[in-house]
């Protein structure tokens, strides 16, 4: 079981929300981690910062870049409790893992920001920057030592720009009966339009009409795949109007959306998508 992830988050607006998961990106003879011999507590050369972590470099690194809080980062690791019970290693495993800073526990998104490629550090993090005192779903409590080697750092996507017309469609925007309105930014390749019972792989970013991004997949830099008719009712409509390779913006009032009074952590009213429709899939 990988211990180092938050909860999974579901993503709007596609039903088979994608969340947060280890990649396996390579594949190495497994062997057993040693456990730490300071194990029980951080030693008195280890440095430490405002809000409790500490760490001591165990292998220095090369180069002077290190992560940003959204960056991508490949790193081997292990984690044992302070009784010396390694409770998970990727090195074990074999296996280095990969993940967005920003999606795993705060020692862990503080921590690697320290590092730089090539780094061995070991990090003694508090309950609090973990997962507590008494966690549940057999996650380890208490302080939690951890071996980390940062292997390689890949920059997040620049955030999209927020729309010059977030706020409403324009005057010459394309409008539907539903009241769906949109308009082309790219011409699209294609001549075939996707039916409702087609699925279809995109890349989109989301705002509210007072230019918040809630959502992007290109953020994520990872298109997503998913069936037309599995997605709130403007997107099975809006994006039925597009061909391969197009671009288009969309206004989605809230009753084809999710509504003025959504599920918990979805965005209400009016919804401005940028939907790249990069192919029909068989």
């Amino acid at each position: 079981m990988h211990f180092i992830s938050k909860s999974l988050r579901s993503i709007a607006p596609h039903a088979a929300g994608l969340a947060l998961a280890l990649s396996i990106t390579a594949r190495a003879e497994p062997t057993m981690p040693e456990t730490p011999p300071d194990v029980k507590a951080a030693p008195a050369d280890a440095q430490k910062s405002a809000s409790g972590l500490a760490s001591k470099v165990l292998q220095a690194g090369k180069g002077d870049q290190k992560p940003g809080p959204t960056d991508n980062v490949t790193v081997h690791y292990s984690g044992w409790t302070t009784d010396g019970k390694l409770f998970d290693s990727s090195v074990k495993r074999g296996q280095p893992a990969s993940f967005p800073l920003n999606g795993v526990i705060k020692g862990w998104t503080e921590g690697l920001q320290l590092m730089v490629e090539g780094e061995k550090r070991r990090f003694w993090i508090p309950a609090d920057l973990a997962y507590g005192e008494n966690p549940g779903g057999g996650r380890p409590g208490g302080l939690l030592v951890f071996d980390v080697e940062l292997l390689t750092i890949k920059a997040a996507p620049k955030p999209p720009a927020v729309p010059e017309d977030v706020a409403a469609a324009p005057e010459s925007a394309e409008k539907t009966a539903s009241g769906i309105a949109s308009r082309v930014l790219t011409k699209g390749t294609g001549s075939v339009h996707p039916k409702a019972t087609d699925q279809v792989k995109v890349h989109y970013s989301g705002w509210t009409t007072d230019g918040k991004l809630f959502d992007s997949s290109v953020l994520r830099d990872e298109p997503i795949v998913f069936p037309l008719n599995r997605v709130i009712p403007g997107w099975t409509e809006g994006v039925q109007l597009m061909v391969e390779g197009e671009k288009r913006r969309l206004w989605i009032p809230g009753k084809q959306a999710y509504g003025d009074s959504p599920p918990p952590g979805a965005p209400a009213g009016t919804l401005v998508f940028d939907v790249e429709l990069l192919e029909i899939v068989k």
